[in-house]
């Protein structure tokens, strides 16, 4: 059962009394320090609602898909497969089917599993965090991200399991936007060592694969080996479903980049196994929960916040500085233009003005919420930032 708790967050708009003073302005004072203590119920007594600060966040931007060079869409080769079955893996028709947004009208589990929800078919590498996070979960696929995070909201499933960026292909600016959009908590991450593999059907040789399905990221990071084989990439909807499309088709000449387990799930054989461009190719998922968990300092913790800022010169400098005069080292720092007013007017004394982005930075830094240094970090970041909102504090993750 989850964990009651007031939402671990701060607003800038209308700053709680306790915020006044900061520990670093009381050592030079040589007056006794004011902590910034961090007391959920008066959290959620004095500070505005979670409404409030959703409004002064941005409206996501939709879906940028990815292009990759060479890589056609899967519409086109789909034209040419028809409707063939003939490789269709016997158990298909078995699999748990993904929720979308238009069925997400059944009833929550009765609690006996951890329900974890994720995009993507059955082997997709988002199973496989979901699987680490919770190796008892029941995992319940879904077609977007979108439907991950309404699931939880709506109580469908208890957990979703979202990545949030890859070594390799860097961010996934997607999910970003929908942590903002969505009122759900960082409860935990999950770093997972990406295994890339070359799938075909039964009794097919690596040489016989003239086209390759897989999600775009996927493609791209296996372009050295998809070049030495000659073939032609295919875009498709993610890694385990392109997969599946193999399976369903038949044809011979059609090759996945997939997960083992995907391999497994579909009928398919393992034709090569970690293929992609770089060996240390990890991805790190989050872990989203409908309540924060009570962060503790049993083992390292990390937390996230995202935060805006006034116009002015060193302004990025004296926020990111809060943490480095308490020994708090960043993990991750990331800048996203707001969508609602991307753009404000700046003069620089020439003739007109020009129109810079207005921006939100994510932030990761490593300690817990309830280590005095985190609480007055935030304390003092409340008193210039005009947005400052607590994604989440967790347990840090590290790849096996």
């Amino acid at each position: 059962m989850a964990l009651k708790g007031a939402a671990l967050w701060v607003c800038a708009r209308n700053p709680c009394s306790d915020l006044g003073t900061s520990d670093l302005d009381s050592r030079n004072s040589g007056a006794a320090s004011i902590s910034f203590k961090f007391d959920l119920e008066k959290f959620s007594r004095e500070c505005c609602s979670l409404g409030a600060l959703t409004q002064q966040a941005t409206t996501p931007v939709e879906d940028e898909k990815p292009r990759v060079p060479g890589v056609e869409s899967s519409g086109a080769i789909a034209r040419t497969w028809g409707n063939e079955s003939r490789g269709l893996h016997k158990d298909l028709y078995l699999l748990p089917k993904p929720l979308s947004a238009n069925d997400l009208t059944s009833s929550p589990s009765d609690g006996s599993k951890v329900r974890v929800a994720y995009q993507g078919l059955p082997g997709a590498y988002s199973e496989a965090a979901a699987l680490k996070a919770y190796p008892k979960c029941e995992p319940v696929p879904c077609d977007q991200f979108e439907e991950a995070f309404k699931a939880v909201e709506l109580w469908l499933v208890d957990k979703a399991a979202i990545p949030i960026e890859n070594s390799v292909g860097g961010s996934i600016h997607r999910n970003y936007d929908l942590l903002l959009r969505h009122r759900l908590h960082i409860v935990g991450e999950v770093q997972l060592q990406v295994n890339h593999c070359l799938l075909g059907l039964p009794g097919v040789r690596k040489e016989e694969i003239r086209n390759v399905l897989s999600h775009p990221m996927a493609l791209a990071q296996c372009d050295m080996v998809l070049n030495e084989l000659g073939v032609l990439s295919v875009s498709a909807h993610d890694t385990a479903g392109a997969a599946q499309m193999v399976s369903s088709t038949g044809l011979r000449e059609s090759g996945a980049i997939a997960s083992a387990r995907a391999a497994e799930i579909y009928g398919l054989e393992i034709l090569a196994e970690n293929i992609q461009d770089d060996g240390n190719n990890i991805t790190r998922f989050l872990i989203l929960g409908r309540e924060p968990v009570i962060p503790g300092t049993d083992r390292p913790y990390k937390t996230s916040i995202v935060f805006t800022l006034e116009e002015g010169p060193g302004e990025l400098f004296k926020a990111l500085s809060l943490f480095a005069m308490r020994s708090i080292n960043l993990s991750k720092i990331e800048s996203r233009p707001q969508k609602q007013h991307p753009l404000r007017l700046v003069d620089y004394s020439n003739e007109g003005s020009t129109k810079d982005f207005d921006y939100l930075f994510f932030i990761d830094f490593e300690a817990s919420m309830a280590e005095p240094r985190a609480q007055n970090a935030l304390g003092h970041l409340q008193e210039f930032a005009r947005f400052l909102r607590v994604l989440g504090c967790y347990p840090i993750d590290t790849v096996p």
